[in-house]
């Protein structure tokens, strides 16, 4: 151990170091980074501004739209900016905070989209008892647990990672400091304690995915039986939407912790990452807009200037 050195920073190998693909990546990284942005900056000022959306529904919506922006922002400029000056070091305290928010902002997102299937499924199965069971406390409480359960799954995932020694390579072969392949590059011989956690990690989200599921099952078992098509298809449009943006969030997710790490990794290690780290923060503000009338209005109003004057 005394011929080793101590690693103080680490070097993203993500993708190819040719300088036309660096420029063809910041490019891509930016642009998506930017829809991101002005699409969650919009609908946090709609849904802000907007009384009639100040229900449940819209609230939890603007919770999530808070934690994509968190979550892109942890890794995207990081890796736009080295793309962009040809230096693809972050120093380990930049590693640290990398994996701390991005676990934070991924494991509250998920407990947050848990939380809001059972919205969905009170709204429309219980529709009576809505107001009672989904009023303003429950609401606060629940996004609460939903942000303090993500830093609670951050620290200990962040301990247990950087307890362990690198003094070896410092070569992360990924676009951001990820656990797994931290962990492929860490000289410590026991490194059973992540992966415990990781495994725990694991089952307590396909805990939430199996409680969504049933959620649904519920939900369009009940949607079956209204009778008016406009009605079945307002239910449909406001619950596929969020189906689609777990499965998507998920199986990316599941694909990226679950996959052996890989002694000569490739492309596809850092692109199945864009999947879970990029993409659900660019899409969510398009999927739950597109077919939502309410936020289609708001917009205009926003852009009418109608809701600052308001």
């Amino acid at each position: 151990m005394a011929n080793l050195t101590i690693v103080t920073e680490f070097i993203l190998m993500g993708f190819s170091t040719n300088k036309n693909m660096c420029i063809l990546h910041s490019v891509l990284f930016l642009l998506i980074y930017l829809c991101a942005l002005m699409g969650n900056v919009l609908i946090i000022m709609i849904t802000t501004l907007d009384h009639h959306l100040h229900t449940p529904m819209y609230f939890f919506l603007k919770n999530l739209s808070f934690l994509d922006l968190c979550l892109i922002s942890v890794t995207a400029p990081k890796s736009i900016a080295n793309s962009l000056i040809h230096n693809n070091s972050i120093s380990f305290l930049g590693c640290v905070s990398q994996v701390f928010l991005l676990l934070f902002s991924a494991s509250a997102e998920l407990l947050l989209l848990t939380v809001m299937s059972f919205d969905r499924y009170t709204a429309i199965c219980h529709p009576l008892h809505y107001d009672v069971i989904m009023d303003r406390g429950t609401c606060v409480q629940t996004a609460t647990v939903s942000w303090l359960y993500g830093g609670l799954i951050a620290v200990m995932h962040t301990a247990g990672t950087f307890s362990l020694s690198y003094c070896g390579s410092n070569m992360v072969h990924q676009f951001f400091c990820d656990i797994p392949q931290l962990l492929a590059i860490s000289c410590s011989e026991n490194l059973i304690r992540e992966i415990a956690l990781i495994l725990i990690n694991v089952v307590l989200d396909f805990c939430c995915f199996i409680f969504i599921i049933i959620t649904y099952v519920h939900v369009f078992s009940t949607v079956k039986k209204i009778p008016s098509t406009e009605g079945q298809s307002k239910a449909y449009s406001t619950c596929l939407p969020h189906l689609l943006v777990v499965v998507l969030f998920l199986s990316t997710g599941f694909i990226a912790y679950l996959k052996p790490a890989s002694e000569s990794p490739s492309i596809l290690d850092a692109v199945i990452s864009v999947f879970y780290t990029m993409l659900p923060p660019t899409f969510n503000p398009i999927i739950y807009s597109l077919r939502n009338k309410a936020i289609k209005v708001a917009l205009g109003m926003l852009i009418k200037g109608k809701l600052t004057k308001k």
